[in-house]
């Protein structure tokens, strides 16, 4: 095979950047997360009253509320990025390009990871700004160098990331854009709550360290009582991401496409 014809990794990571940007799909859920994060985190700022029922919220966790309705959009992006594929058959196309497979996916998670990043960064700082004019004067004032805010708020996006790697690799693993939501919501939502109800400790505090715990862990300038440590969490974030990829690596190259 010519060099000049030789497949990269640069050419298949501009690929899949390619791909990720020329869908409506992208700039909607994005804009979506965007503008529920930001719309929120002013409301509850320009809202806000001194000393009512949310004083004694952490004042990242009370900017920040949006998050529980953006991380459904980017956990719906997510699904598209793989899922979306198989549903209009252009996949068959990504797999005769590159026929090892994995490369295609690891391709995808690092593509979308890093855009996904570079937004919710981007929007948990500028929402943070926003929010601190209106909550300027209140208990609820702070400053980027107070303890823990710029570490809240790196952590918030990049838990925010992993929660729609995550969503991509349930994508990859179910192809099937409806049952890889529906599984997401049940990850998150839905098997931690059925859990807790069992009669066993050492349950409850495994759920500390499912996808909406430990995003919850992430989401504050102060650490929680009774729940896991943000680096823990971050970690434990990492490696739910990591083995919802590695599981869909592993059907990929077992079954056919």
């Amino acid at each position: 095979m010519s060099t000049a014809y030789r497949l990269s990794t640069t050419g298949l990571l501009r690929s899949e950047w390619y791909k990720l940007w020329t869908v409506r799909s992208t700039w909607i859920t994005f804009l979506v997360a965007v503008a529920f994060t930001l719309g929120l985190g002013i409301t509850m700022g320009a809202t806000y009253e001194e000393g009512g029922g949310d004083a004694d919220m952490d004042v990242l966790t009370l900017s920040l509320i949006g998050f529980q309705f953006a991380q459904i959009a980017i956990a719906v992006l997510g699904v598209l990025v793989t899922a979306g594929e198989y549903a209009t058959g252009m996949v068959r196309a990504s797999m005769t390009a590159v026929p090892r497979r994995t490369p295609v996916l690891w391709s995808k998670a690092a593509v979308y990871g890093a855009a996904t990043f570079a937004v919710t960064l981007a929007t948990t700082f500028v929402t943070f700004v926003a929010a601190q004019f209106f909550f300027s004067g209140t208990e609820q004032e702070a400053a980027l160098g107070d303890a823990g805010i710029l570490g809240g708020i790196l952590g918030s996006a990049a838990g925010l990331t992993m929660l729609g790697v995550i969503a991509l690799g349930l994508g990859a693993l179910l192809r099937s854009v409806p049952g890889a939501i529906g599984a997401f919501v049940g990850l998150l939502l839905v098997l931690p709550e059925v859990l807790m109800t069992l009669p066993f400790d050492a349950l409850d505090d495994a759920v500390d360290y499912f996808p909406a715990q430990a995003f919850a862990s992430l989401n504050t300038a102060q650490p929680l009582a009774d729940a896991a440590s943000p680096g823990t969490a971050l970690l434990s974030l990492a490696l739910w991401a990591a083995g919802s990829l590695v599981l869909a690596a592993l059907l990929l190259k077992r079954r056919d496409v």
